[in-house]
C-alpha cells in the first residue's frame, strides 16, 4: 500500500485560514449563519474553523452543530458490517438560516445528499452551502459541488484520500493511499 503526502501541517493551516476568510466574506458576522460539522470526520474541520473565526478574526456567537447522517444514508442496510452511528448535536432551529455543511472529503456526494435529508428534521434552511477540505474529483455519483474547497485532488477509483488531524493522530496531514501496491 503506497502512501503519498498531499498536504502537510503548514499547507493545511494556510487553507484553513483561507476558508475562514471566504466564510467571513460571504457571511459577515454569522448572525444568520449556522455551521454544521458532519460526523464523524467533518467535525474536526468545523471545530478548527470556528476556533480560527473566534480567536483570530474575533467573530462572536458562531452557532456550530454536529450532524450524524448514518440512518439517512442510502447504503445503510446494504453493508455487511453495520455502520456505527455518531451523535447529532444541533440545539437550535435552522429555519430561515444560512447553513454551511462542513466535511473533510467530498467523494461521491452521497453523504451530502443524506445530510440534506437529515437537516430537514431541524427546520427549513434559507440556504445551504458546502465547505470541504478536499474535493475529490472524478468520483461523483450525484451532481453535488462544494461552495468552498480547500484543494481539489484528481484520483482514480483504487486511490483513497486520508485526512488526519492533530486531535486524534498527533499531526495534521492529507495522504493519497493507493491500495494496488
Amino acid at each position: 500500500m503506497a502512501k503519498k503526502s498531499l498536504l502537510n501541517e503548514k499547507e493545511i493551516n494556510i487553507i484553513l485560514h483561507r476558508l475562514a476568510c471566504q466564510l467571513i466574506e460571504n457571511h459577515q458576522d454569522f448572525s444568520n449563519t449556522i455551521l454544521i460539522g458532519m460526523q464523524p470526520r467533518g467535525i474536526y474541520l468545523a471545530n478548527r474553523l470556528v476556533n480560527i473565526l473566534e480567536n483570530e478574526y474575533h467573530i462572536k456567537n458562531i452557532q456550530l452543530g454536529k450532524l450524524d447522517i448514518t440512518f439517512y444514508r442510502d447504503d445503510f442496510r446494504r453493508r455487511e458490517d453495520p455502520l456505527a452511528a455518531s451523535k447529532t448535536d444541533i440545539n437550535f432551529i435552522v429555519d430561515n438560516k444560512n447553513v454551511v455543511f462542513i466535511d473533510d472529503v467530498l467523494f461521491s456526494g452521497r453523504s451530502i445528499r443524506a445530510a440534506l435529508t437529515a437537516i430537514q428534521a431541524f427546520g427549513r434552511p434559507k440556504n445551504i452551502e458546502l465547505l470541504v477540505l478536499i474535493d475529490r474529483r472524478f468520483s461523483r455519483h450525484l451532481p453535488i459541488q462544494p461552495d468552498y474547497k480547500g484543494t481539489q485532488v484528481d484520483v482514480i477509483k483504487d486511490e483513497q484520500v486520508q485526512v488526519v488531524w492533530k486531535e486524534n493522530n498527533k499531526k495534521d496531514a492529507v495522504y493519497l493511499i493507493n491500495s494496488d501496491n
